[in-house]
């Protein structure tokens, strides 16, 4: 258990500082310590929360890594710098995803063992009370066979210990389910993923390939893919369900009687449309790094940030670092 507070990035959003605050206080009222980062002047009606004073904003716009090691006095790179030392027990940041990478990396440093961190991105599954985890979405476009391996690792702990899945089903994003189909990468991948040790080790089984069209389906737990890849699946299946909620209210505005058969299934598709609600899940987890660091998007709600506060919070609180130490680095 820690008493240690959650270090929000308070800059960082497509409407910074007031959605963030928001926010911030939603999480604050479910009794999770918050700490802020951020410009003092900017936060100023943010009442009795702690602040570090981060006197630069990296852009939404700009180059992660490169504003990252330039800008030393950025909310991100001070809120990242908050959990290496010890002074909060996770980070969160709807700002700059780059950024956020990059000083996730850069200040808190790598888990022994881990090439490369991924972010892993949880996907509604309908019926289920645990989503599906897609790893890499979006870290390192190119990957190596090895580093696939590690993120089903990554993913198999993280599964376990958030949602309690006590043998996670590791799927491999191929373009066919049979073992013979994919890229020289996925057929290389498929190969070392069906060696039991790297398994046993995690509790976790490797079912074989999944094609995009399981996204949301209960056939795995976890999808491993390269982050160029994954991320595209990610934001294709976010703007189908973008495009089928809105064909389906415009639909429902469509005629008198329409409006009518709407008010009739509202009961029913309420409890649909927030389960499918990307305010629900709050962000995503970067996976690998030595501290518990939640990436949000630019456009996160302040329910969405409260989220997002509330899962860095609670991972801290099971020391899921701390499992995926054990099993990549167990020496």
């Amino acid at each position: 258990m820690t008493s240690l507070p959650v270090a929000v990035d308070a800059m960082g959003g497509d409407d910074a500082p007031q959605s963030v605050l928001a926010g911030v206080r939603i999480a604050a009222e479910q009794g999770i310590p918050v700490l802020l980062v951020g410009q003092a002047e900017q936060l100023t009606g943010s009442g009795d929360f702690e602040v570090i004073p981060a006197s630069q904003v990296i852009a939404m716009g700009a180059e992660g890594a490169s504003s990252v090691r330039k800008m030393k006095d950025a909310s991100v790179v001070r809120a990242a710098e908050a959990v290496r030392d010890g002074r909060a027990a996770a980070m969160v940041s709807a700002g700059n995803t780059g950024a956020a990478m990059a000083a996730s990396l850069l200040r808190m440093g790598r888990i022994r063992g881990v090439s490369r961190p991924a972010i892993a991105t949880p996907i509604h599954v309908p019926g289920r009370a645990w989503p599906n985890v897609l790893l890499d979405s979006g870290a390192n476009t190119e990957c190596s066979a090895g580093w696939l391996v590690q993120f089903a690792q990554m993913g198999a702990v993280y599964c376990r210990d958030r949602w309690g899945v006590e043998k996670p089903r590791v799927g491999l994003l191929s373009n066919g389910e049979e073992a013979g189909k994919g890229s020289p990468l996925v057929k290389e991948a498929f190969e070392l993923l069906e060696d039991r040790d790297w398994q046993s080790r995690t509790g976790a089984m490797f079912t074989g390939n999944v094609e995009g069209r399981d996204l949301l389906e209960d056939l795995v737990d976890v999808i491993v893919t390269d982050g160029f890849t994954g991320n595209v699946a990610l934001k294709t299946a976010e703007g189908v369900a973008k495009q089928l909620i809105g064909a389906l209210l415009g639909a429902f505005d469509s005629s008198d009687e329409a409006r009518q058969g709407a008010k009739l299934l509202a009961p029913a598709l309420g409890p649909l449309y927030e389960e499918f609600s990307p305010d629900s899940v709050g962000g995503a987890i970067l996976l690998g790094v030595r501290g518990v660091s939640i990436i949000s998007h630019g456009a996160s709600s302040p329910r969405a940030l409260a989220n997002a506060i509330q899962v860095a919070h609670e991972l801290a609180e099971r020391d899921t670092v701390g499992s995926l130490h054990r099993v990549l680095s167990p020496e």
